[in-house]
């Protein structure tokens, strides 16, 4: 049994400890305030484009600060900027609680507000993914990403029911108010960090230390393609946006069906992570990352089909375990496969993949629903997901074949 549960020898070192029970309680916040801004805006608008907006609202702080980041912590202490991300974040969360207690009732000002914490959480997140390494070292790299995919998984299934509840009888400005107390535990925990100052070749932040780091990835097609898979499977299929009209149209317009249906993918990203122990043995991975991800999509599509809430909530656990077992694969192939001078450009472009291809799933979701309708969009982007990922995913030999082979490059 040990063999097939998640491993937890990096809790050991006590600087990585403190950092994944910062994470641990801040995304139980940072959850209820996604379901709170979604449903916020569903209430001012009743529009699931206008819910879709608030992923192109992250997606470009995402994108500029994500790449921007990553140059910068590849040159300066990783630490200090964890620090400055962070207080970023949370003055977003801030100006969301500002604007429902004033009861302002602006669309543009919560995706102001949604701007704002998306620049500082890409900044954090690839500060956060470059660092690691120099915490726990390079045999405890998959380890460490199992543990992380797991906390944030936590948070992922408690933080949406905690939102819906609080939603229910509290209303939105305590929904915000509790993110930015939980907040907290992640400044603690960037605080209390060990000083991370560059090491090796230090590059100028900018546009060309940028350009740089895109131009490394380009050159290895393993890492390239792990790029790919991943935006197929979160701009194709991801359907969070229809959450709410989902909620509204099937299921009465409840909070507590809302809180369940933004749970579904983490409860089985949960389960998925707490018997990780065998996905580092997994030799073929790259092969494996296509067949995960097409289980995704096929996950996706059977919820979107199912009419009782439990079976939606089941299909979409399928899918989220599916999920975490492929986010183990893509980081720790980035993470090895870079010297620790890159590794902060490289994290930056895996943060605006894995942040920023979301927000566009975001976008499609809530596009195409206004096209085709909530179930043509949904069961349409899981279907279509998993055909373009078998179709991509196995066309590049390198990337079909590739085994781990640490600190190398393919």
């Amino acid at each position: 049994m040990r063999r097939h549960l998640v491993d937890t020898r990096p809790l050991g070192i006590p600087a990585y400890r403190r950092l994944w029970f910062g994470q641990a309680v801040s995304h139980v916040g940072l959850a209820v305030t996604v379901v709170a801004v979604s449903k916020q805006v569903w209430d001012l608008t009743h529009s699931s484009f206008w819910v879709g907006m608030l992923g192109l609202a992250n997606l470009i702080p995402l994108v500029v600060f994500g790449l921007w980041g990553g140059a910068v912590a590849d040159a300066v202490d990783r630490r200090k900027l964890l620090m400055v991300g962070s207080v970023v974040a949370w003055l977003g969360t801030v100006l969301l609680f500002l604007q429902a207690l004033l009861g302002l009732n602006n669309v543009a000002i919560v995706l102001l507000a949604v701007a704002v914490s998306g620049g500082g959480f890409a900044v954090t997140s690839s500060t956060r993914g470059a660092l690691i390494p120099r915490l726990v070292g390079p045999e405890l790299v998959p380890s460490a990403n199992a543990l992380n995919s797991l906390v944030y998984s936590i948070g992922a299934v408690g933080g949406p029911m905690v939102g819906g509840v609080v939603l229910a009888y509290s209303g939105f400005t305590a929904a915000y108010a509790l993110d930015a107390l939980l907040f907290a535990a992640s400044l603690y925990a960037a605080w209390r960090l060990p000083s991370l100052p560059p090491v090796g070749l230090v590059t100028r932040p900018g546009a060309r230390a940028v350009w740089e780091g895109l131009r490394y990835i380009a050159t290895s097609k393993v890492l390239l393609m792990s790029f790919v898979v991943d935006i197929i499977a979160m701009v194709f299929a991801l359907p969070r946006a229809l959450y709410p009209e989902l909620a509204d149209v099937r299921f009465g317009g409840s909070e507590i069906a809302l809180g369940w249906l933004n749970s579904g993918m983490a409860i089985g990203s949960v389960l998925g992570a707490l018997f990780s122990g065998w996905v580092t043995r997994v030799r073929k991975q790259g092969l494996a990352l296509v067949f995960t991800i097409a289980v995704w999509g096929l996950a996706v599509a059977a919820a979107g089909l199912s009419q009782a809430l439990w079976l939606v909530v089941a299909f979409m656990a399928v899918g989220g375990a599916a999920d975490v077992i492929s986010s183990v694969w893509r980081q720790s192939i980035l993470q090895l496969h870079a010297p620790d001078e890159m590794r902060g450009r490289m994290q930056g472009v895996f943060m605006v993949v894995v942040a920023g291809g979301p927000r566009l799933g975001d976008l499609r979701a809530g596009a195409t629903a206004t096209a085709f309708g909530l179930t043509g969009a949904w069961v349409g982007g899981g279907l279509a997901c998993a055909l373009a990922v078998l179709l991509v995913g196995l066309a590049v030999p390198a990337f079909r074949n590739y085994r781990p082979e640490p600190q190398g490059r393919n």
